[in-house]
């Protein structure tokens, strides 16, 4: 009796992990915008509903929004150059853009839908309105390629496998636990790809994209001699990224 509830058990496990790959596979679709194969379990207006939702506590983290007016209309100011002259106005997504009071924290970041945060611990260190230029246009390049709503269908799809692992075997820890950092970060080719899409999104906008070179060099600068090597890490070397940068840079310019 034992023995033929394992074989059942076996057999749903079976079922679930086939249904959730079958799923999968039919949320595979072209993103309009960069023309790359994605699995999105999403619409736009999902994307925008969770970034709006979520941009209050994100705020709240990094100690609410900068209380200077004058730097954060300058955040919206190039923000939406660089939307209005690039494919990025032809989205449904509703950028904003948020000046964070943080100022030891050297980050910037990007919801789905358009919800774009920079702390002021890192607007302060960038030299000039093109560096702003390179950081924003790199976060809208995460919104414009869908990299939270790619994460949130792999987490998804590995949640589900782990369902079915932990009703026919013992191996749901593991699964789950693959797709919870699928979710939590960006990996290596969502940065690299928002770094291109942002080189691209500069010169349309006539930022000097050769500015997004210094970003990456503040960025290595504040990381210090104890930055993580790249294998260790889920985002490129700022020297690995630096050459594809120039790379982007000679492929735009010449269009």
């Amino acid at each position: 009796m034992r023995g033929r509830n394992l074989k059942i058990r076996l057999l749903i496990g079976v079922a679930i992990a086939l249904f959730f790959v079958f799923k999968r596979c039919s949320q595979r679709e072209e993103n309009p915008y960069t023309h790359r194969m994605q699995t999105i379990s999403m619409n736009a207006n999902e994307e925008i509903a969770i970034g709006l939702q979520s941009a209050p506590q994100m705020t709240q983290q990094y100690g609410g929004l900068h209380p200077n007016n004058q730097y954060q209309a300058l955040v919206d100011n190039v923000g939406n150059k660089l939307i209005n002259n690039s494919i990025a106005r032809e989205t449904p997504y509703k950028y904003e853009f948020h000046l964070l009071a943080d100022p030891n924290t050297i980050n910037a970041f990007a919801l789905p839908g358009g919800q774009v945060f920079i702390t002021y611990a890192l607007f302060s260190k960038l030299e000039n309105e093109d560096q702003l230029a390179g950081v924003l246009g790199h976060e809208i390049g995460h919104v414009l390629g869908r990299h939270s709503a790619e994460r949130i269908a792999e987490s998804e799809y590995w949640q589900g496998l782990a369902t079915a692992g932990s009703v026919g075997a013992d191996m749901g820890g593991l699964v789950s636990g693959i797709g919870q950092n699928t979710l939590l970060t960006n990996g290596r080719d969502d940065e690299l790809e928002s770094d291109d899409l942002g080189v691209k999104f500069m010169i349309k906008a006539g930022y000097q994209p050769e500015e997004m070179i210094g970003v990456m060099e503040i960025l290595k600068a504040s990381a210090g001699p104890n930055r993580l090597p790249e294998f260790k890490s889920t985002h490129p070397d700022p020297d690995n990224r630096i050459e594809k940068i120039q790379e982007a840079i000679e492929k735009y310019k010449n269009l």
